[in-house]
C-alpha cells in the first residue's frame, strides 16, 4: 500500500515509522529540504536506539528505512493509496493542501487529516470528492501510543470508513471511531482534568502559605488516589500550556460557549507571562536547562498531608471526567467501549472512565454531580441526562 504524509513534523514522521513499519511505501512531503533532513535523521537516530535496546536489529532498521522517502513536491504523492496531512492546524491551510493534492492523486485514493479538532466535514467540503475524506487522529509519540481515533465526516462514504480502519487496525493500532464533533473522544472528554483542576486552584482548596505548592497538592492526589501517571499541572507544563490553552479556547468557542469547557484565567495568564512549562523552563513548576523539574514541594504533598483534602480534590475531578465520558456517550459521539479504550490508551488513564463510574456506583455519580450544582448552581456542574437515566433504572455501563 502507498502511503502520502504530508508534513514532517513530530507527528508525520511518527506516522511514517508506524506505516513504514507495517510495510507501506511511504512517501513524506514537506516544502522545507531542512525539515525534511531533521525528521530523515531523527528517524535514524530513533531506530538506532531501538536496535540498542534489543527491539529490532539491523536489517529491520535498513527495510524500515528502505520504505521511506523524502519528497519536496505534491504531485509526488500521486500514486498514494491513502494520504494523511499531519500540518499546522489552521482550516485554511489544510483545506488549500487538499484541493490541491485532490488534482494529483486518483479518484480512489483516501485523503485524511490528522486534525485532533477541527470539523472533519469543513475539511471534506474543500474536495470534489468529500466522501473519500476522513480524520485519522493519532496521538503523539504516534509510534508507541496505541490509539488512534477514526472520524468519519457527514460526507464520508462507508466503503472510506471501513478501509480506514481496516488500515490503521493493520497498522497494530486499536481504533476509536468517533463522531465529527469539536475535540472528537479524547480532547473533549479529558477537558475537565484540566479545567476542574485549575478551578479547584483558583478557589484556594489547596493554597498553603508556600505559594505554588497548591499545584503540586492537585497533582499529587490525583496520582495517589486516582493512579495517574502525571498530575494535571505537571501534563499542562508538559503540553505546554499555551497548547493546552489554545485547545481549551477552541473547545470552548466550537461548543457554543458551554461553561463546562470555560478556560481559566489562571492558564490564560501563565501563557501570556510566558510560563509555559518545560520548554520554557517555568510553568506551574520550575525547571533545570535538561527539562527536569527543580522544585517539587514534597515536603508539603506527601501522603499523610491531608487526606479529607486529597480526597476531595480526587473525586471533584474525576466525577468531572465521568459526566463528561457519560455525556458523550449520551451524544453517541462514541460506542462506551470506544470511549474508555481512548481515554486508557490515547491518554494512558489508568481505568475507562465508564468502567470507572460502574466501580464507583452511577448513584454515587449522580450525587456527586448534584452536590456540585447545589453548591454553585453553574451549569458546568450539570449531571448528564444518561447517568440520572441509569440510576432510575438501576443499570451499568459494562456489568
Amino acid at each position: 500500500m502507498n502511503i502520502g504524509i504530508i508534513g514532517s513534523g513530530t507527528m508525520g514522521s511518527g506516522i511514517a515509522q508506524v506505516a513504514a513499519t507495517s510495510g507501506c511505501k511511504v512517501k513524506l512531503y514537506d516544502t522545507n529540504q531542512a525539515a525534511l533532513d531533521k525528521a530523515k535523521a531523527s528517524l535514524e537516530k530513533i531506530l538506532l536506539r531501538l536496535i540498542e535496546k534489543g527491539r529490532i536489529d539491523t536489517s529491520e532498521k535498513d527495510r524500515i528505512q528502505a520504505n521511506i522517502s523524502y519528497v519536496k513536491n505534491l504531485k509526488d504523492l500521486a500514486d498514494s493509496n491513502l494520504t494523511i496531512e499531519a500540518i499546522i492546524e489552521n482550516l485554511d491551510i489544510k483545506k488549500k493542501v487538499f484541493s490541491e493534492l485532490e488534482s494529483y492523486v486518483a479518484d480512489d485514493c483516501i485523503i485524511a487529516s490528522n486534525t485532533s479538532s477541527l470539523s472533519i466535514a469543513s475539511i471534506a467540503a474543500s474536495l470534489k470528492k468529500p466522501e473519500r475524506c476522513v480524520g485519522i487522529h493519532f496521538f503523539n509519540p504516534a509510534p508507541l501510543m496505541k490509539l488512534v481515533e477514526v472520524i468519519p465526516a457527514i460526507q464520508t462514504s462507508k466503503a472510506v470508513l471501513e478501509k480506514s480502519i481496516q488500515t490503521i487496525s493493520d497498522w497494530k493500532k486499536v481504533v476509536a471511531v468517533a463522531k465529527d464533533t469539536p475535540g472528537f473522544i479524547v480532547n473533549r472528554v479529558a477537558r475537565p482534568f484540566y479545567g476542574e483542576s485549575l478551578r479547584i486552584y483558583e478557589e484556594g482548596l489547596a493554597d498553603l502559605p508556600a505559594g505554588q505548592a497548591g499545584f503540586a497538592i492537585i497533582d499529587n492526589a490525583m496520582k495517589t488516589l486516582g493512579g495517574f501517571r502525571m498530575g494535571p499541572f505537571e501534563l499542562m507544563d508538559f503540553i505546554g500550556n499555551d497548547v493546552n490553552y489554545t485547545v481549551t479556547e477552541t473547545v470552548f468557542t466550537a461548543f457554543y460557549f458551554d461553561p463546562r469547557y470555560k478556560p481559566a484565567f489562571t492558564q490564560k495568564r501563565f501563557a501570556e507571562a510566558g510560563y509555559l512549562g518545560r520548554k520554557s523552563g517555568k510553568g506551574y513548576y520550575n525547571y533545570d536547562a535538561n527539562g527536569k523539574m527543580a522544585s517539587r514541594h514534597s515536603e508539603l504533598v506527601t501522603e499523610s498531608h491531608n487526606s479529607e483534602l486529597n480526597e476531595e480534590i480526587f473525586n471533584r475531578v474525576l466525577i468531572m471526567l465521568i459526566n463528561e465520558a457519560a455525556d458523550a456517550l449520551f451524544l453517541n459521539i462514541a460506542s462506551a467501549e470506544d470511549i474508555d479504550n481512548a481515554m486508557t490508551k490515547g491518554v494512558n488513564y489508568p481505568k475507562g472512565l465508564l468502567a470507572w463510574a460502574d466501580e464507583k456506583g452511577i448513584d454515587w455519580c449522580v450525587n456527586k454531580m448534584d452536590e456540585l450544582y447545589n453548591e454553585y448552581h453553574e451549569d458546568r456542574y450539570r449531571c448528564s441526562p444518561l447517568l440520572r437515566k441509569m440510576n432510575r433504572e438501576n443499570k451499568t455501563f459494562f456489568n
